[in-house]
């Protein structure tokens, strides 16, 4: 049942986003950043914690998962750290996803042989 609701709530983000791109003048990037923003406020009021809960990866992996993971991390280190906690927190939180995403795609790079698109 795990696998149906992260199915079920991963797709009902893209549907979504999909409706703000062809209803809406919004561009991509402004859609990414609402996201982001709408996964942090929904952390902040206690409301995407159940989400996750109940979808796991349907609801961890897209962007309101990222703005999710930079609200607990804030979260966590304010507990910790105080004030500067603020300054620290996303970034202590996100790090590893970070540092995965950007050794992946150095490798990518290593491997692929890009072409000029012209």
């Amino acid at each position: 049942m795990n696998f149906v609701w992260a199915f079920i709530v991963g797709g009902l983000l893209c549907v979504i986003g999909q409706l703000l791109l062809d209803l809406t003048s919004l561009t991509p990037a402004r859609i990414l950043v609402g996201y982001v923003i709408a996964g942090v406020i929904l952390s902040g009021l206690g409301l995407y914690q159940p989400i996750l809960q109940l979808a796991g990866a349907g609801a961890s992996v897209p962007l309101l998962g990222f703005g999710h993971l930079l609200a607990e991390g804030v979260r966590k280190a304010i507990e910790e750290m105080g004030f500067w906690g603020i300054l620290t927190g996303g970034f202590m939180a996100a790090a590893g996803g970070v540092a995965a995403s950007l050794t992946a795609g150095w490798i990518a790079a290593l491997i692929a042989h890009s072409k000029d698109q012209n």
